[in-house]
């Protein structure tokens, strides 16, 4: 069974602000189902943004958890706005948490190895 969407929202905005980093939700979403969206800011002003990993990439073994893709890397801004504003377009009960953190390797999952 997958963590709630508050749950998990709730656990990594603690995780992030323990680490002595910042995280703020920008966009709350349905509790029990909503899509999360994962907006990275670094210091020099670009950003990363993650989103849900097609389910076709969930394994048995990633059951319960929940797998992240990067849609945008080092990017404007202006260039995250507009692919959240398409996001929530599609889907509204979306969550956006925006991390002020510069490594999210051991907050959550991605399909694809860091670089």
């Amino acid at each position: 069974m997958r963590l709630r969407s508050d749950v998990f929202v709730s656990a990594i905005t603690r995780r992030v602000f323990s680490r002595g980093d910042t995280a703020a939700v920008l966009r709350k979403g349905a509790e029990a189902a909503g899509a999360i969206f994962l907006r990275q800011r670094a210091r020099d002003g670009v950003e990363t943004l993650f989103g849900p990993a097609p389910q076709s990439l969930v394994t048995a073994q990633e059951e319960g958890g929940r797998l992240f893709e990067r849609r945008l890397s080092s990017a404007d801004p202006e260039a995250i706005d507009a692919a959240l504003a398409r996001e929530i377009r599609f889907d509204p009960d979306c969550w956006v948490v925006e991390l002020e953190t510069s490594d999210v390797s051991d907050l959550f999952e991605t399909s694809q190895p860091d670089s």
